[in-house]
């Protein structure tokens, strides 16, 4: 999103992925969709050069972040945090201002608690924010409309992987929109 445009620009995104970690999937509702997604997000965020945070809650406790969302980055460093918020990850905040990031992109889990907790920090912070519903994840569908709720009241914007995908490529007939197409079908 640009910011004389409501639309995502990749340019001026990134993306972050919170604890989609191998202890605490399988508790989540349509653990699934929430891995394929957040993977196609990362793949589609490296095809348009969209810089990509990954976060750790816990690790010791709650494992690393799951294979399929890990060996999609060509460059896998996760952050460990121990706040729910990312932003109270050291050098989380200070590293997307570094990259002159205006737009984040969040997925993950759990939707009420960690991904809410960084979405509205994000937003004190002066980003604009866009969760995308169909990579984010709670224990029970109830938490996950209440999360999502939460952030729209708060600012955010609710998307979709596809919506996120399509809105950084921008347009069709390119190189790097084969592959996106690729990513989606």
């Amino acid at each position: 999103m640009d910011r004389c445009s409501r639309r995502l620009n990749a340019a001026t995104s990134a993306l972050v992925v919170i604890d989609i970690q191998e202890k605490l999937l399988p508790a989540m509702c349509e653990p699934q969709g929430v891995v394929e997604n957040a993977a196609r997000l990362v793949r589609g965020a490296q095809v348009l050069q969209v810089p990509v945070v990954v976060t750790e809650q816990y690790r010791k406790g709650l494992g690393g972040t799951v294979p399929e969302v890990a060996s999609a980055l060509r460059e896998f460093a996760p952050m460990e945090k121990l706040t729910f918020s990312a932003c109270g990850a050291a050098g989380f905040v200070e590293a997307l201002k570094a990259r002159r990031v205006r737009d984040v992109v969040l997925c993950g889990i759990e939707a009420h608690v960690c991904v809410t907790q960084t979405c509205m920090d994000l937003l004190d912070e002066g980003f604009r924010v866009l969760v995308a519903a169909d990579a984010t994840a709670s224990r029970t569908r109830q938490n996950v409309e209440i999360g999502l709720e939460r952030m729209r009241s708060s600012g955010a914007l609710i998307g979709s992987t596809e919506m996120v995908l399509f809105e950084w490529l921008g347009r069709a007939g390119t190189e790097p929109f084969k592959q996106i197409l690729n990513l989606v079908k």
